[in-house]
């Protein structure tokens, strides 16, 4: 993650020593970097309230960004001030906000799923399986662990998801015979990982890769879906064993629609939506949906009941009682 600017590697080092995801480091960089190279590079601390409003109408009025990320260019940007200038940000910042109405969720039928996922390269269709049969993101998919599958209970444990919140998620028996067999293959790659002596094993969160000093290279901890190559890792340059990127993901993803002559606009996300509306179909409590999904809000999870409802299964349309 270097660059050429001492700020952002600064930036960098101290939110990876704070156990940022690089994920979140990436994300609070480019608006940072946008931010500043919006005012003529000048130094944030010469800069303050005035210029933070400005980018972020800037953002809402010439941009026209989503209200979520306009959030999260302010959030990138009160970060910035509170941890690295240390002057803080007023909390009455005056500023147009965007408003840009959220997109509707797109939502295959059930016919098209089986279809998407018949013309998937082999490589994902179990990520798909997981991503539809349990209603996970791509990101938590990839990141999954040998050890957060529960074949006893059929569930999987999501750990860190969106929002650092953790749950437990219903797991499909079908896909019980592939995790299996995908377990298999994770071991066959820890064993031949073992024989090379730059494999420092795979990446842990810091607390516990100090409490268990050698759980890295046990089979437990391994990642699901390991990258075909060893990598290394960006924060301390060692050898290690990743996951999935999740643009691998997309493309394959991308691929599978274009052959399947699917029009709906498809991206791995809409696998998650279909799984919240087919459970919401089948009868399920939007409570339990909420909670499969990782929901704080459970207004959140009602836009699901909104295209079932607004759609040919709850309103007849007059066209269709013309006799």
């Amino acid at each position: 993650m270097k660059t050429k600017s001492p700020l952002l590697n600064h930036i960098t080092e101290y939110m990876l020593l704070r156990q940022y995801s690089p994920r979140t480091v990436s994300t609070y960089l480019k608006w940072i970097s946008a931010f500043i190279h919006f005012h003529g590079k000048r130094h944030p601390s010469s800069m303050g309230d005035n210029e933070v409003e400005q980018y972020l109408e800037h953002l809402a009025l010439n941009a026209n960004v989503s209200p979520r990320t306009q959030a999260i260019a302010l959030n990138s940007i009160s970060f910035l001030y509170k941890h690295i200038i240390k002057s803080e940000l007023s909390l009455n910042l005056n500023f147009a906000r965007s408003k840009r109405q959220p997109k509707l969720p797109i939502v295959m039928t059930q016919d098209e799923v089986k279809l998407l996922m018949s013309r998937l390269n082999k490589r994902y269709y179990l990520i798909a399986g997981l991503m539809y049969g349990s209603g996970l993101r791509s990101m938590e998919a990839v990141q999954l662990r040998v050890q957060d599958i529960d074949f006893d209970y059929k569930c999987l444990r999501v750990w860190n998801g969106k929002g650092k919140k953790h749950r437990v998620v219903t797991l499909a028996t079908e896909l019980i015979p592939l995790l299996r067999n995908q377990i298999a293959q994770v071991d066959e790659y820890l064993r031949l990982d073992m024989h090379n002596e730059q494999y420092a094993g795979v990446w842990m969160p810091h607390a516990l890769a100090k409490k268990y000093p050698s759980a890295n290279k046990s089979l437990a901890w391994q990642f699901l879906f390991p990258s075909h190559k060893l990598s290394a890792d960006p924060e301390t340059g060692e050898i290690r064993r990743h996951h999935f990127h999740p643009t691998c993901v997309r493309k394959a993803f991308k691929q599978a629609v274009s052959v399947s002559g699917l029009t709906k606009p498809i991206t791995p996300h809409t696998l998650r939506h279909s799984f919240a509306t087919h459970l919401l179909q089948s009868g399920a409590d939007i409570r339990t949906v909420q909670a499969q999904l990782g929901h704080s809000d459970v207004k959140t999870t009602q836009i699901y009941t909104h295209v079932l409802q607004q759609g040919a299964n709850g309103v007849v349309s007059p066209l269709s009682r013309l006799s």
